[in-house]
């Protein structure tokens, strides 16, 4: 980088008299000419500007820490609608980014302080003996719904945990970790105990309160150093192949091994022991008439225009009842990022889904001979209605790999977005036409207002049926001309306005060939 005495010195040379070409400048000093230009500019900027005192800008107090707004406490919030309420709308925009909050924030904390404040209306009083019964009532039902809410939290962890990770001394990395923490929360914030939750998985309370103060970290043991006391010999793991090889035993299993080795009073290994040295020994080939097991992942699903390609799956919406829920129903087209379908049902079920499913079809006059339609593999994307549904329309069914969200990409991140908006409710739905107001709010806000980051910044709507195309190619001619304005601002090429043409759902990981590696190389 250049110091100002040395840039000084360049400025004075070329405005001075007698002063060479810029590109000679350029040529003898070692810079490029797009520096000397600003350089000079900015020097001539300098000299004509007059003697304006310094105003200073309003800056406001940069917060200690950062929390999110669902974690203020009431008297944060309290201060922050009565600072925010005293200011002007230029005094505003700044005070919510420096808070981290947005409007729709210091509206849901208005409307609970101004509820709170609502005087109660006085109810003449019964029979002491019938208040009793219902506070009674009230607490075993609060009591029923808060068990009723922890059983289907468990069962929740259960269906997305990566199973028993319990056992003395074994490790953890830091990615298993954090997911198994992610998936602890997330059962607590439903409704569950940590001692529940951890037992579900295998873990104690001691060692997830410790994997919490580390951050979800690395295991940090480096051992063990030395070999266990109890290993087997050579001698002895030769033999466990001997016995295993031999005439008598080579066609059975180490289950079926072991037990006969006892009946004979014999006892060598465990079977675990037996399996791992036959696999160490590359020995444990599949033999049984059955197929043996793959880890095949979903095939590629490539989309290049709207209709080809669309994404569903189900989400739920908390009601005010603990442990019961609504559930969203929501079909994602995945070139367009259009929301194609979104209802609330009260129950989930393959009817709904096939139901669901239909009206959208029909409703957007699809081909059947180029839809696929990709979900993942619970009841009611897999129950017979809903594939009879799709094979009478002839429409191509594909799943992903049993507990694999990642395999489903577009509708998991579509959800996110929905429920980390500003505007979603703090509290529960009353209802299941409550649900879906708000529901249609937001997938009118997403397909028309929202401008996605994956398909160039335009909204959904807009690519579905082709405007985007316009917009975009305006925008590159507002930064081209604004290259040629002022080009000494642009080191590289424009921003990229291209549309995107092609979106794949689950690509294929290919290996580079050795034509790549070697153009790579060169």
């Amino acid at each position: 980088m250049y110091n100002k005495a040395y840039r000084a010195i360049v400025v004075q040379k070329a405005t001075g008299p007698n002063a060479p070409t810029l590109e000679a400048l350029a040529k003898e000093f070692d810079a490029s000419l797009a520096s000397i230009y600003r350089w000079v500019k900015a020097a001539a900027t300098v000299e004509s500007e007059p003697d304006v005192p310094e105003v200073e800008p309003i800056c406001l107090p940069k917060p200690i820490k950062m929390k999110r707004p669902q974690d203020w406490n009431p008297e944060e919030k309290l201060a922050a609608v009565l600072e925010a309420a005293s200011l002007t709308d230029a005094e505003l925009g700044a005070f919510l980014r420096n808070k981290g909050l947005h409007e729709a924030h210091l509206q849901q904390w208005r409307e609970q302080m101004l509820s709170g404040l609502k005087p109660i209306p006085v109810q003449n009083k019964k029979n002491a003996s019938e208040s009793k019964r219902v506070r009674e009532l009230e607490k075993d039902l609060r009591r029923k719904e808060k068990a009723l809410a922890e059983t289907a939290a468990l069962l929740v962890l259960k269906k997305k945990g990566p199973g028993n990770l319990g056992g003395r001394g074994r490790r953890h990395g830091q990615l298993e970790r954090q997911r198994v923490l992610g998936l602890i929360d997330d059962a607590v914030t439903q409704g569950s105990r940590l001692n529940p939750a951890a037992q579900v998985l295998g873990l104690t309370v001691r060692t997830v309160q410790r994997w919490r103060l580390q951050s979800g970290g690395d295991d940090k043991r480096h051992g063990p150093l030395t070999a266990p006391a109890n290993k087997l010999t050579p001698a002895e793991r030769q033999q466990v192949l001997s016995v295993a090889n031999s005439p008598m035993y080579r066609e059975l299993s180490p289950k079926q091994i072991v037990p006969r080795l006892a009946d004979q009073g014999r006892y060598m290994a465990s079977e675990s022991t037996f399996y791992r040295i036959l696999r160490e020994t590359n020995q444990l080939s599949h033999r049984q008439r059955s197929r043996p097991a793959t880890h095949r992942r979903p095939k590629e699903k490539t989309a290049t225009g709207p209709c080809q390609v669309w994404s569903w799956d189900i989400t739920y919406l908390r009601s005010t009842i603990r442990g019961q829920f609504f559930y969203l129903y929501m079909i994602l087209d995945v070139w367009s990022r259009k929301i194609i379908a979104a209802t609330v049902f009260s129950k989930e079920c393959g009817d709904n889904s096939a139901l669901l499913f239909v009206k959208a079809f029909h409703r957007h006059g699809v081909d059947p001979n180029s839809l696929t339609l990709h979900s993942d593999n619970g009841s009611p994307m897999k129950g017979s209605t809903m594939l009879s549904t799709l094979q009478r329309l002839g429409v191509v069914p594909s799943f992903s790999r049993p507990g694999v969200s990642n395999d489903n990409p577009y509708s998991e991140s579509l959800f996110r977005t929905m429920k980390y908006r500003p505007e979603y409710p703090s509290r529960p739905f009353e209802t299941e036409k409550e649900a879906q107001e708000w529901v249609d709010v937001f997938v009118h806000w997403y397909n028309t207002e929202h401008l996605h980051s994956e398909i160039r910044f335009v909204s959904p709507n807009d690519r579905h049926y082709g405007q985007d195309i316009a917009k975009l190619n305006k925008r590159k001619d507002v930064y081209e001309q604004a290259r040629k304005n002022k080009p000494e601002r642009w080191a590289n090429q424009i921003r990229n306005w291209s549309p995107i043409e092609i979106v794949r759902l689950n690509p294929e990981q290919k290996r580079p060939s050795e034509e790549d590696l070697r153009s790579k190389a060169a």
